[in-house]
């Protein structure tokens, strides 16, 4: 009796539905590419190359021997490190752009905290009314808000210069201030403060001493927001600005015959300054929690 009258139904299916064996390689290993699961390495590879070509590409222009256009590579080149304020105008739209940012944010701040605090440990009328306006320069479009800005400047009579700046930054800075303190102000322990009052302390000794300290984190993560976002705005500034230039609008306006490479030299010192302080933060919050463990 052959092989396949003595095999039972069950083995000739599972027979018939066995895959094909690939060709054999050297030794009678067969070749497997399985590419379930690379999906999502294979996107965030792509998603970081293309987020990071237009910094190479300022990084590596800041070395340029370039004149007026700064477009086709013309040879390496520490010139512009050296010399970046060479390019008319590139470093005092970038003080104006430091000052700017360092009144918004210290202004924005301070007024946010404040907001806050309020907002989370008392009740007051119009305390619903409040919150939903904090979050309207949020969801403005900034079209619209810049040239509702201008258009009150106008109707005031108020001539724009660096005041008008500081004034739209600090309004729209508020919103992202009081979002952030908020939900730290939310986390805190009440009890914290009560043990202070109950030992006597009066209330700005128990701010002070217990609630600030508490606060600092959401106060400088408000804070570093506020000017990330100051320093890297254009169109509010663009509509409130007048005849004074911050970064940039002196780069919108200087893409049009090429940026010079002095600008690039500012931004790639930017984008390394931000890393570093990121890597230090790192660092040190990693020692800080290696400490603690020992500790415990």
């Amino acid at each position: 009796m052959s092989a396949l009258s003595t095999a039972g139904p069950g083995a000739i299916a599972a027979d018939l539905e066995a895959p094909m064996a690939g060709p054999p390689r050297a030794g009678g290993r067969r070749v497997k590419i399985r590419f379930k699961g690379l999906g999502l390495p294979i996107y965030t590879i792509l998603a970081l190359v293309f987020l990071l070509i237009p910094i190479a590409y300022t990084f590596v222009f800041s070395f340029n021997d370039s004149g007026k256009l700064n477009i086709a590579w013309q040879g390496f080149t520490f010139d512009k490190w050296l010399h970046v304020c060479d390019a008319q105008g590139v470093c005092e739209a970038f003080g104006n752009s430091i000052l700017v940012g360092v009144v918004a944010t210290v202004l924005a701040t301070a007024l946010g905290t404040a907001i806050a605090i309020a907002l989370v440990r008392y009740r007051f009328k119009a305390r619903s009314a409040i919150s939903l306006l904090l979050f309207l320069p949020m969801a403005t479009p900034e079209v619209v808000l810049g040239a509702g800005l201008a258009a009150q400047f106008l109707s005031l009579g108020v001539n724009k210069g660096l005041g008008t700046i500081i004034i739209a930054h600090t309004m729209f800075c508020i919103s992202f201030v009081v979002v952030t303190v908020k939900a730290r102000v939310a986390s805190l322990d009440p009890s914290l403060e009560e043990a202070g009052r109950d030992l006597y302390g009066s209330a700005s000794a128990v701010f002070w001493r217990i609630t600030f300290p508490l606060l600092v984190p959401g106060i400088a993560a408000a804070a570093l927001l506020s000017f990330a976002l100051s320093f890297d705005d254009f169109i509010i500034t663009n509509f409130n600005s007048g005849a004074v230039d911050t970064f940039p609008k002196f780069i919108y306006i200087a893409a049009a015959r090429g940026i010079p490479a002095e600008a690039n030299v500012i931004a790639s010192a930017v984008f390394l300054l931000a890393i570093v302080i990121v890597v230090v933060a790192q660092v040190s919050r990693a020692a800080r929690a290696k400490r603690l463990a020992r500790i415990q």
